[in-house]
This record gives C-alpha cells, sequence and structure tokens, in this order.
C-alpha cells in the first residue's frame, strides 16, 4: 500500500443543495481532494454569493425548492458564460439533467454519488474551463456585438456574409487569425438563425486527443474504455437541434475527421463503444487560423472533408488590414470596462489613439481589448495618455520582429511566465485584478496559474491509499 497525493489543481467550487447532509458531504470530499468548498442551501443563495465571490466551478441539485437547478443553470448563464457548473440529478432524471446542459451545464452526477465519479468530473470540468473548452448556450437576443463593430469594407462584407448565410442550415467555415473574433462570429450566425432558441454548444479541438475528442463529440457508453464508469453524452447530442461550434477544427487528428465527415454527409453516429446509430440535426459551424489548403495539400486535412465544411468560408481580416476600424473597437471597449469597474468612461487622448492606430496588433482584436482594459485599470484621473502603454506595446513590437536581446536564454516557458506573474504581482501590491488586467488575463485564469506555480495559498490535499 502506498499514499499518493492527488496531482491535480485545487479550484474554489460553490456546492448548492436544499439537503443539509448531502451538500456537506459534498464539500469534506471536495476538500479532501484538495478543492475549496463553499456550500448554501438555495439557488438564490447562491446567486447572491456569486455576486461578490469569484468561483471556480458550481456543484448544484436538481430538485430543489423554489428555484430549481435547471433554472440556477439559467440564471448563472446570464451572468457568466463560462464558469463551469456540474447538475447532481437523481436516478432515471439524466434526461433533465442532459437538458441542464444544453442550457450550459458542463456535466452531470447521478445519486447516489461516487466520491471518484466527483472527482474525475469535477477536475475535468475544471481543467477545460482553464483550457478554453466549454459548451455554452446563446440567449436570443444578446447578439455579440464586439463581431459586428466596424465601418471598414471588409467588416461590410463580413457582415453582408452573416445576414446571407444565417437564417440557412448550411455549414459555414470562419477563417483567420487568433484573436480576430471568430467564435463571437460564430455566436452571432447562431443567435440570427431558426436555431437560436436552442444550445450553442463549443468544443475547442487542440485541447483534447484524438480519443478524448472522439468521446467528447459522440459520447460513450459504460465500460467502453478502461475509465468509462457510466455513460456520457456527447457534444453533438447536446447541440440537437442547435448548433456545435468546431474551434479550430485543423487540430483534429486524421482519424477522426473520417468519422465528421460522415456526421456531415450522413447526419447519423455512433457512441464509442456502440452498434446503435443515431440521427442528429444539428447545424456545423468551424473555426481555423490555419491555411486549409496548404493543411490539405501537406497530408493533414481530408480534401474532402475541407469542402463539406467550407460550404460558405467567411474570412475574417487581421485587424492591421482594417485600421479604421480601430476608433470604433476603443470607443466599444472603454465603455464596456467602465460598465464593469462602475467608473465614468474613461477619456482616451488623440495621441495615444494615434499610437493605438499605428499598431500592427500581432493579437489582433483580443490584443487591442486587453490593452485597453489594462490602461483603464491603471488610468488616473480618468485619463489614458500614450505614455500608459507605450512601452507594452513597444515589447510587442520587438517580439513580433525578433528582437530577442533583453529575453533570457536557456530558461523554460513555464519558469519565464512564474516570474512574470510573480513580478507582476509584486508590482501592483497584491492587487489581483489589476496584475491580470495588465498581463492581458481574467483574474480567474491568474488564480488557476497562481495555484499551479504556488505563488497563492492552497488548500489542503487529499493522501489517497493504493
Amino acid at each position: 500500500m502506498s499514499i499518493v497525493e492527488s496531482p491535480v489543481a485545487t479550484g474554489n467550487v460553490l456546492v448548492v443543495d436544499d439537503n443539509a447532509r448531502a451538500r456537506q458531504s459534498i464539500v469534506d470530499v471536495l476538500e479532501m481532494l484538495g478543492h475549496r468548498g463553499a456550500a448554501c442551501s438555495s439557488a438564490h443563495e447562491a446567486l447572491k454569493r456569486m455576486e461578490t465571490i469569484d468561483y471556480d466551478a458550481v456543484v448544484t441539485d436538481l430538485q430543489m425548492p423554489g428555484m430549481d437547478g435547471l433554472e440556477l443553470v439559467r440564471q448563472i448563464r446570464r451572468r457568466d458564460a463560462h464558469i463551469p457548473i456540474v447538475m447532481v440529478t437523481a436516478h432515471g432524471s439524466v434526461s433533465t439533467a442532459v437538458e441542464a446542459m444544453r442550457f450550459g451545464a458542463a456535466d452531470y452526477l447521478e445519486k447516489p454519488l461516487n466520491a471518484d465519479r466527483l472527482e474525475a468530473v469535477v477536475n475535468r470540468v475544471l481543467e477545460s474551463a482553464a483550457s478554453g473548452d466549454r459548451a455554452t448556450v446563446a440567449t436570443p437576443g444578446e447578439t455579440n456585438q464586439v463581431a459586428m463593430i466596424g465601418e471598414s469594407r471588409a467588416m461590410q462584407q463580413v457582415r453582408q456574409q452573416i445576414a446571407q448565410v444565417a437564417p440557412t442550415d448550411e455549414t459555414v467555415l470562419i477563417i483567420g487569425e487568433s484573436g480576430v473574433g471568430k467564435e463571437l462570429i460564430a455566436r452571432t450566425i447562431h443567435e440570427s438563425s431558426r436555431r437560436a432558441g436552442r444550445a450553442l454548444i463549443s468544443l475547442n479541438c487542440p485541447v483534447l486527443s484524438a480519443h478524448l475528442m472522439e468521446s467528447e463529440l459522440f459520447g460513450h457508453t459504460r465500460g467502453a474504455f478502461t475509465s468509462a464508469d457510466s455513460a456520457r453524452v456527447g457534444r453533438f447530442e447536446l447541440a440537437e437541434q442547435g448548433t456545435i461550434l468546431l474551434d479550430e477544427i485543423s487540430e483534429i487528428d486524421l482519424s477522426l475527421q473520417a468519422k465528421l465527415l460522415r456526421v456531415l454527409q450522413e447526419r447519423c453516429y455512433e457512441r464509442v463503444g456502440s452498434s446503435e446509430t443515431l440521427e442528429t440535426d444539428v447545424r456545423v459551424l468551424a473555426t481555423s487560423n490555419r491555411d486549409l489548403p496548404g493543411e490539405v495539400t501537406a497530408g493533414r486535412f481530408r480534401r474532402d472533408l475541407y469542402y463539406r465544411l467550407a460550404v460558405v468560408p467567411i474570412e475574417l481580416p487581421p485587424l492591421r488590414q482594417r485600421r479604421d476600424d480601430i476608433p470604433l473597437l476603443v470607443d466599444y471597449f472603454l465603455q464596456q470596462t467602465a460598465a464593469r469597474l462602475e467608473k465614468p468612461v474613461f477619456d482616451m487622448r488623440a495621441e495615444a489613439l494615434d499610437l493605438l492606430m499605428r499598431h500592427d496588433w500581432p493579437g489582433n482584436v483580443r490584443e487591442l481589448e486587453n490593452i485597453v482594459t489594462r490602461a483603464c485599470v491603471l488610468a488616473i484621473d480618468g485619463q489614458i495618455s500614450a505614455d500608459d502603454f507605450s512601452s507594452w506595446l513597444s515589447c510587442e513590437a520587438r517580439e513580433e520582429t525578433g528582437d530577442s536581446q533583453d529575453a533570457p536564454v536557456g530558461v523554460k516557458l513555464d519558469e519565464m511566465e512564474r516570474r512574470l506573474i510573480s513580478a507582476t504581482l509584486e508590482h501592483y501590491d497584491g492587487h489581483r485584478e489589476k496584475t491580470a488586467a495588465a498581463l492581458g488575463i481574467s483574474p480567474r485564469t491568474l488564480s488557476n496559474k497562481l495555484r499551479s506555480y504556488g505563488l497563492a495559498p492552497r488548500a489542503k490535499t487529499f493522501a489517497r491509499a493504493i
């Protein structure tokens, strides 16, 4: 017999259940696993807590008096599009749990709860959230404004293409560099389609191995492979009558590309470990930041799958090719950041805007948003000058041109990241929101990185006998 320590990162998990014994049992298990657990007895209490506390995940019972778990999922999704939610349901109510997943829950657990299954599910959803992979639901009427901002000729053409293709059920391939807003365009297409009332389910292709991705796409039966201790619903089943978004589809393994091609051609598939054929009514949207025709020529992507995906291709130009849109985007980000910080709209001086107009933006719209947000967080007296971010832009310009005089050689990337986070946190006297804004990441991502590098207090770990 040996004692091993659980290797997974910890998380701050909120447990919602009206049964005091049940919720405390879940909290106890989570804390033994190294997570921080907080408990509340109702959905209303959970929503109130989430207004002031940043949680990494939520585990909620389905059947509760007053607001039930399904409505809680809907309410949380209106406030936070990314926090993973796990639904706990009685045996025989799996269909309701699946419905909750269509509205944004990340996974579900059946009663009676199994500690190993709880561990596996909570760890999986936390890891998926950290990597950017999540199931989301688009709320009708909430158009992604930033995806549509711009009066350049290129953006006018994109808006026209969206208006033409959204009402149809055709497959759309959205092409563009990282940070241009491909996912936002996909959400806009879904929200403008006849499927807007159903779920938009996303799969971030680069974060999963071929084996795991097949299970995530199509689901699996119990016992289909070693760790399949229960059946799992796949993304296509979750997206039924809605839309599935395959983000960065060029990363899908060749063996799985053939199975995906069959879904697009025949509208059917089988779960892993099952011979039962399931039909599907799902619209497929895909994104890629690679040259897919080039990938086809290189033999890394199937030609027939490419043609099936590119029924209607929409290409988003990089921000450096539509500089006239920068002032409009800056104005939008200034207003959004002011609203989040509950401050008056910040004033950006003319020389500051001119500096932004001259930058090449290798990170595109995402980089611009991060820069504007960072400047607002650090602004004094509501004024943003060129001096507030000129050093950030010049640093990024050096990286783009390959000037590495100040970059240490022989230091591992994770060590460089740890040093940067530590130095930035110290610079802002431990203020996490300012640190996250300066680094261009979310506070939740910063918290995860702090824990992974041992820069934040960790909860006790679980010693497990094997």
